[in-house]
């Protein structure tokens, strides 16, 4: 309803004609359906037995991935309660990297046992509140059950690696991407202050068609999708010294409008020799510092490249600063921009810088960098399709491993922590009391929604594994007990090998919970009127209304 009636009958307008208004229950259910449905897309793609979604956008591009934050990212979501959802996942992928189908399936069973509540009359604040309690307790709980990790064992960390990509399509290249993503990691890391950092963003992945996954490969360097500008190069060059530069390595036009006279045909010579000696002397300058590999975010002038190339110089130009600052971080050059400026000391340094041809493109390699602070990965697959859900595969990888040098804590998958939450949320929910106590058990009973979906998508009955899930956490020291959806049985993750940071579940209930907060305490969606697209006449004509009767 978009307006009041006075006393005397008379309506008084307050919003606009058009606007869609949907108030109380009403608004809720219709907000909850619409979040309920994006956690149903994502939940067949959830564990080793989950399925693909093929994805098909406006221009007919396709892509096939189980990859939660990757499906919502191309679903063209219109729902406003349904884009918070999608905003779940987008949160979970940029903070931890991992765990964004737990996340929002996490968030869909909140609101679906928070209808439950509300149909019984319970407010929706006391159910937020009861939420709160809930992830509270449940953080608790899943620090005092999170195992330390040394950093030094590499087995416990290849564990964690493989378990994030266990439902990707790379299959037996799995091992090989988790030791490339460890090495990987281990290279970036920082200590700063007390802690220690693990910046993926210091990894550049390169993605190219042909091979196969297994040929993926880490380069201890960095790879320059530009090709050496003048033939007349060298192709490879060992004990490479690199110059950064961010300045044109050409005559600048000038910033105004110039006019120069010549009257004597000699001086159209002396002019074009003075633009030469410029150039020249530009190259000089690289030349004195020591450099034989020049790397240059700007242009490079065809007279310039032509003496590089005497003087042996391997060169690159329009590289992009993302890259600029990666060479600098792997060979341990600095950028210049100014020519004038160049040192000798500013130069970095690579035991090999070679162009190579990779499938249908010439890349130029910076490899064997002494201790590089950054580091790239090639990847390699025979098909488009699986070369995208390779990165992204590969992504989850090197986001686990930064997590778990970041914070080294970790706890068993496969439903084992869900279910152990759950069954130390049901006595403190009878602490509680009052009717916050329902919220914190369905709560509790929200946290199951991952071993049963396990077990769902596995072909096995969810009932008989969330009961025998039960009964074995209620016994003591089972906190590590978990679904083994290729067997049935409940087996022990831990020795199993499967196993997760804890900072991907920590942070999957506590933004569940936001999102799920938010939702219930909608009681009213007033949406505006969409403008409406004028009437497009052909050129020359009027719209049919402007026309007159004859």
């Amino acid at each position: 309803m978009a307006y009041l009636t006075t006393q005397a009958g008379q309506p008084v307008l307050i919003l606009k004609e058009g606007t869609a208004r949907r108030r109380g229950r009403d608004a809720q259910r219709n907000n909850i359906m619409a979040a309920r449905i994006i956690a149903e897309v994502l939940r067949t793609t959830l564990g080793p037995r989950g399925m693909d979604k093929m994805l098909i956008d406006s221009l007919g591009d396709i892509t096939i991935t189980n990859d939660g934050a990757a499906i919502l990212d191309e679903i063209d979501v219109e729902h406003p309660a349904a884009k918070m959802i999608v905003e779940v996942a987008k949160t979970q992928d940029d903070i931890v990297g991992d765990g964004t189908t737990t996340a929002v399936m996490l968030a869909g069973e909140l609101l679906q046992k928070a209808e439950e509540l509300l149909d019984q009359n319970i407010h929706p604040t006391v159910i937020v509140g009861g939420y709160r309690k809930a992830v509270q307790k449940a953080v608790e709980t899943l620090d005092k059950l999170g195992i330390t990790v040394d950093l030094e064992d590499c087995e416990t960390l290849k564990k964690v690696a493989m378990t994030s990509m266990a439902s990707k399509a790379v299959g037996a290249a799995r091992d090989h991407f988790a030791e490339i993503a460890i090495d990987a990691v281990k290279q970036i890391v920082e200590q700063r202050g007390e802690r220690r950092v693990a910046d993926i963003d210091n990894i550049q992945i390169v993605k190219k068609e042909g091979k196969s996954l297994l040929d993926t490969e880490l380069v201890k360097g960095i790879i320059v999708d530009k090709e050496v500008v003048h033939p007349g190069m060298p192709k490879r060059i060992e004990n490479a010294k690199i110059a950064l530069l961010d300045c044109p390595l050409e005559v600048e036009k000038t910033e105004f409008n110039a006019e120069i006279r010549i009257r004597d045909p000699t001086q159209i010579q002396a002019f074009l020799d003075k633009e030469t000696r410029m150039l020249k002397e530009m190259v000089e300058k690289i030349k004195a510092s020591g450099a034989n590999v020049l790397f240059c975010q700007k242009g490079i002038d065809d007279m310039t490249q032509h003496f590089l190339a005497k003087a042996g110089i391997i060169a690159a130009r329009r590289v992009k600063q993302s890259d600029m600052e990666k060479l600098a971080r792997a060979t341990g050059g600095k950028v210049i921009t100014n020519l004038d400026d160049l040192k000798s000391t500013d130069l970095g340094q690579a035991g090999l810088v070679e162009e190579r041809k990779v499938g249908e493109d010439k890349m130029v390699f910076v490899e064997k960098c002494k201790d590089p602070r950054s580091v790239a990965v090639l990847i390699r697959a025979g098909l488009e399709r699986m070369v995208d859900e390779a990165e992204r595969a590969m992504n989850d990888a090197l986001s686990v491993v930064a997590d778990v040098i970041e914070y080294n804590k970790i706890v068993a998958g496969g439903g084992a922590i869900e279910a152990e939450i759950a069954k130390v949320l049901r006595p403190y929910a009878t602490k509680v009391g009052g009717r916050e106590q329902l919220a914190v058990e369905a709560f509790a009973d929200s946290m199951e929604i991952v071993p049963k979906t396990l077990a769902e998508n596995a072909g096995l009955e969810p009932i008989d594994i969330l009961v025998g899930l039960r009964s074995t956490h209620e016994k003591p020291k089972m906190h590590l007990m978990g679904v083994d959806v290729f067997t049935g049985k409940i087996v022990d993750m831990y020795k199993n090998g499967v196993i997760e940071p804890l900072r991907v579940k920590e942070q999957a209930m506590k933004s569940a919970t936001e999102a799920a907060s938010m939702i219930l305490r909608i009681d009213d969606v007033i949406a505006a009127t969409k403008p409406k697209e004028e009437a497009k006449a052909p050129p020359g004509e009027m719209p049919e209304e402007e026309y007159g009767e004859y």
